[in-house]
């Protein structure tokens, strides 16, 4: 039985994943998930697969390197699947401090482990063991009216998030590097689907609308983000792990760019549209609810991610379509009061 250790399995797409793999492996893997359970960990996320006798949880701080080394200790490691950070921009330029400590203390913690679990004596590794980091399209910087990242993109960070992503990549490239650590790295582009902390733009428009409360937008409404469908991402991540060539780096990307405010824009007709017409949230629903808001600090104008090397390579590439990866999410925000 493979054993897996995911970092941040508690959080949006980590416990997205765990979902994922426990339906395709179901009992031929063992998964550990290590989460310090921070305001977007949520152990909710997880009810369906808690009593599983091939899952366990350990409420641990990836920066606490004697409990990290500890599990290692205990348990062999084949697979790591790192999620574990913080990812929300604001909190960033507010507090950048939490962001280093977790994204590149944290990943040195990781990696570190791994490294004492797996190395050989002759400074080698052995050859069933894989460590996959999970990075962002953010760490590319910005782009014009055109063009798109590659995993050649030359990184360019804007903000205190973005920067300390891209410090925790160029760890993971050093490990591959200096060491021969047997690692990839992926870069996906903007996750959205169930158990999103409602601090991101998809859950909190959603849960605004329904409320009647303001939908703040940024700006002119006119940033582009890529947007791919989590599902779509943790099958990605899957594919890399177990067929990816060790020290390659792989972009994950929707090919779903959408502007802020047509993102709004659908949200509010989506949500009109699966409502009950006697469900009393229909009043709450309105266009007239949006409010533009003075623009994020650094905000990037354009992100839009080529996944053309993983689906050369691997043959993975997006079977959601924005417009149906929107409508499931939804229906599940819908189904899931609660939980919100």
């Amino acid at each position: 039985m493979r054993t897996y250790l995911v970092t941040g399995g508690a959080g949006f797409i980590g416990s997205n994943y765990i979902h994922y793999m426990f339906e395709k492996y179901g009992e031929k893997i063992r998964i550990i998930n290590v989460d310090k359970l921070t305001y977007a960990g949520n152990p909710e996320n997880l009810k369906k697969v808690a009593d599983r006798d091939n899952y366990m949880f350990y409420k641990t701080d990836i920066c606490d390197s004697n409990a990290i080394r500890k599990i290692f200790r205990e348990n062999d490691i084949d697979r790591v699947v790192h999620f574990a950070a913080e990812s929300h921009v604001d909190r960033s330029i507010v507090n950048p401090e939490v962001f280093v400590r977790t994204n590149v203390l944290g990943t040195l913690v990781m990696l570190n482990a791994a490294k004492e679990a797996w190395e050989l004596g002759d400074g080698t590794f052995r050859e069933d063991k894989r460590f996959l980091h999970v990075s962002t399209d953010e760490v590319y910087g910005s782009l014009g009216a055109e063009g798109y990242f590659y995993e050649d993109t030359p990184y360019a960070p804007h903000s205190p998030y973005s920067a300390s992503k891209a410090s925790s990549d160029m760890l993971v490239k050093s490990y591959m590097d200096t060491y021969g650590f047997p690692a990839n790295i992926t870069n996906c582009s903007n996750n959205y689907g169930p158990y999103q902390f409602p601090e991101k733009l998809i859950p909190l428009m959603i849960h605004n609308a329904l409320c009647g409360k303001k939908l703040p937008v940024y700006g002119d409404g006119l940033n582009v983000r890529d947007w791919l469908y989590v599902r779509d991402h943790v099958r990605g991540i899957d594919m890399v792990q177990e067929k990816g060539r060790l020290f390659e780096t792989y972009n994950i990307g929707g090919h779903n760019e959408k502007t802020n405010i047509d993102i709004v824009h659908m949200i509010i007709d989506t949500l009109l549209d699966c409502l009950p017409q006697d469900d009393r949230r229909r009043e709450n629903v309105s266009e007239k609810l949006i409010t533009y808001v003075e623009d994020r600090k650094g905000h990037d104008r354009r992100y839009a991610i080529a996944p053309d090397k993983i689906k050369r390579e691997l043959g993975w590439e997006p079977e959601t379509s924005f417009a149906e990866g929107i409508r499931k999410t939804i229906r599940w925000y819908l189904d899931n009061p609660d939980w919100v």
